[in-house]
């Protein structure tokens, strides 16, 4: 549970008309991210905001992003690529002029909006750690932020900046004291250009980012004192939230959100609280969600309690959130959500909460007499409502029974909903709490998972499997000493996806080329497919050479 600090009495006057930082972050909850458009002008100088796949913007789309109940907009963009050369680093004036006019149809939408410079970060601001560039990355920051200042000094106070993303200056973790001391410099150096640009940049709320914009307690405590040396009260902090790695990424054995993911993440956002809201300083986490590709590695149902989760600890935070969207969520050419009930959770955590399960997907072993199932309920705070089948509501005692936390659906309901036993078949039902999402309960026909004998190449091993009903949860691999096998070395559990993948249409399993090269050249690695009903498979994989012979 989040502990908020005491709301200070003591609050400097402003001009009524001025929001302070805190009205205006907490004005912008919930936020959006307009990823891979403008930002996609980062990679060639011919690329423009459709180079990654996504419609250039029109006039209508930020009032359909502000329907969809979005109150603020981070439009990321690149700008090295449309910039000249030293020393004036002038921005080409078709690319200012359309940054210009996509900021205008947002705020025309009634949205509050954050421009940054964005994969400018990699590409060359994080060349600043070099002693030798130095002084030309300064040239071309300072010129940079120069222009975007004037261009948008009369902009209104539901504009902000946000100086860079992510920058890192060579690896990832938590910042070295070099690290604090490059990040700071770029922060004053932004912030004393903004401030003396004239116009409303004055007065214009400006967001900081930690080093990498991650939120370690040492790198989160360098941007507080940072804020509190800068003397300035419209300022705000900005940190982003993948989640837990290991979970968001399932590998190192986290498949499921389980206390110690949740608690990870409730710990992140108390650290937040404690270091920048119980001082007054405000937050926004610019980006969040699930590591790249986590439809295909995370389990939907426990996906679904991280999104749940994650609105949960914002709201009661007063921490302001912004999904990072590159065109996978909402679909811009057709204007709607590809995964609505994805959204549906996110956007009802705003305002309530939504009762879980232990899981989502319940395996009954076809070749078996049915029997009842019993399912843990994660209650949220709120309480049992009803149990539906289709449009039947289900009957307490008859159809099911409910222990304090533990539904137990009875074996007599679970012989309509699984009646022909054909496998992978399946029912659902819907449990339905006091308020917030009803939470999909399946239960799918499901015997025991085969695999097969397979040869192949380092390009790619494709183990045969008859799945009957089940899916895989992860996989572990080790060598005979113990010792994790495969290319991250640091676990014995290797990434779904980039290592391994299930093909459940097709009847396979593939070992990836990453995977395969990372083993040693003639010793076994003993591989434990873990799935999802409980079952665990044994499985032998030797790489000679180029030529890889697995053995179930």
């Amino acid at each position: 549970m989040l502990t908020l600090p005491a709301t200070s009495q003591a609050q400097e006057e402003t001009d009524a008309a001025q929001l302070s930082a805190q009205e205006i972050v907490a004005a912008m909850q919930p936020g959006w991210n307009l990823g891979n458009t403008l930002d996609a002008m980062c990679c060639s100088p011919g690329a423009d905001e459709t180079a990654w796949g996504n419609p250039r913007v029109d006039d209508t789309f930020f009032d359909d992003i502000k329907a969809e109940g979005f109150n603020s907009v981070r439009i990321p963009v690149s700008w090295g690529t449309r910039t000249g050369p030293a020393p004036d680093y002038t921005i080409e004036p078709a690319t200012m002029d359309r940054v210009q006019e996509i900021v205008d149809y947002a705020l025309d939408a009634d949205l509050y909006v954050m421009i940054n410079t964005h994969h400018d970060s990699w590409q060359w601001i994080e060349h600043i750690a070099e002693p030798e560039q130095h002084d030309a990355v300064m040239a071309q920051y300072t010129a940079t932020w120069t222009q975007i200042a004037d261009t948008f000094k009369d902009y209104p106070q539901e504009l902000m900046f946000e100086p860079v993303n992510e920058v890192g200056f060579g690896g990832w973790g938590p910042g070295t004291d070099r690290d604090h001391e490059l990040i700071a410099e770029l922060n004053s150096s932004f912030h004393e250009i903004v401030r003396a640009s004239g116009g409303d940049n004055p007065d214009r709320l400006l967001v900081l980012p930690t080093i990498r914009t991650g939120s370690d307690p040492g790198d989160m405590d360098a941007l507080a004192a940072e804020i509190e040396a800068l003397d300035d009260p419209m300022l705000a902090a900005t940190t982003h939230n993948y989640g837990f790695f290991p979970f968001s990424a399932n590998l190192a054995g986290y498949p499921s959100y389980n206390e110690e993911v949740q608690s990870f993440l409730e710990e992140d956002f108390q650290r937040q609280v404690d270091t920048f809201v119980s001082q007054g300083i405000p937050v926004i986490i610019g980006e969040y969600s699930l590591h790249d590709n986590y439809e295909n590695r995370v389990e939907r149902g426990e996906a679904l309690k991280f999104f749940e989760h994650f609105g949960y600890l914002a709201r009661t935070s007063g921490i302001t959130t912004m999904w990072w969207d590159n065109g996978r969520h909402y679909d811009r050419y057709k204007r709607e959500w590809r995964d609505q009930e994805q959204f549906d959770y996110i956007s009802t955590a705003w305002t309530t909460r939504s009762g879980t399960a232990s899981s989502d997907n319940v395996f009954v072993d076809a070749s078996e007499k049915i029997q009842d199932q019993s399912v843990t309920l994660n209650l949220n705070g709120l309480e049992f409502s009803k149990l539906k089948y289709g449009n039947t509501t289900l009957q307490a005692g008859r159809d099911y029974t409910l222990d304090g936390a533990t539904l137990t659906i009875k074996a007599k309901l679970l012989k309509l909903i699984l009646d022909d036993r054909e496998i992978g078949t399946s029912g659902q039902l819907k449990i339905y709490f006091s308020d917030g999402m009803p939470w999909k309960l399946n239960f799918v026909n499901s015997e025991d998972v085969v695999i097969e004998d397979a040869t192949g190449t380092n390009a790619g091993l494709t183990i045969p499997a008859a799945f009957n009903g089940d899916k895989l949860s992860m996989m572990e691999s080790v060598y005979a000493d113990g010792t994790p096998a495969g290319s991250i070395d640091w676990t014995t559990f290797p990434g779904f996806w980039e290592d391994y993948r299930p093909d459940y249409e097709n009847g396979t399993i593939l070992l990836t080329k990453p995977y395969l090269d990372s083993l040693k050249d003639g010793e076994q690695a003993f591989l434990t497919f873990h799935f999802w009903s409980g079952q665990t498979l044994e499985y032998t994989v030797t790489r000679d050479g180029s030529v890889v012979t697995g053995v179930a």
